[in-house]
């Protein structure tokens, strides 16, 4: 599967729970967990459809094994932090592990992501550049 696929099919999954958690919140008139809901939506539904765009448009990197990796390790280390959050939220301090190391997980894998965007980036200008340069 590619990464960007992947990465569309769980951004839709994350703002389908992200938008019925909110219901919930709303008609329980309970909204204690709206830090943990926000962190799931952004990480989930924006973070990884952005995720996907960037893929899609590298169709050479997307259907890499590394890719792949940063992809589903993101969705892990979102449902890690989201749980944490929560919890914490919830007055249950045994969320810090889960909020901590889900944390630590997205820092890594955002320095995995912007390590592929700027290998990819500057492979592609290299390319350009090239395409441009008068023949010999």
């Amino acid at each position: 599967m590619k990464a960007s696929s992947v990465s569309f099919y769980a951004a839709v999954v994350a703002v389908l729970v992200g938008m019925s958690w909110g219901i919930v919140m709303a008609i329980s008139q309970d909204h204690s967990a709206m830090p943990a809901h926000a962190h799931l939506n952004l990480l989930g539904w924006v973070s990884l459809f952005l995720f996907g765009i960037f893929y899609r448009l590298h169709p050479s990197l997307e259907v890499t094994r590394t890719a792949l990796m940063q992809v589903y390790v993101w969705i892990i280390g979102t449902i890690s932090l989201t749980v944490g959050v929560a919890m914490l939220h919830a007055g249950n301090k045994g969320g810090e592990p889960f909020a901590g190391i889900g944390s630590f997980v997205l820092l890594g894998d955002m320095l995995l992501f912007g390590w592929l965007v700027v290998c990819y980036e500057r492979r592609d200008v290299v390319r350009n550049l090239a395409l441009m340069s008068p023949a010999e």
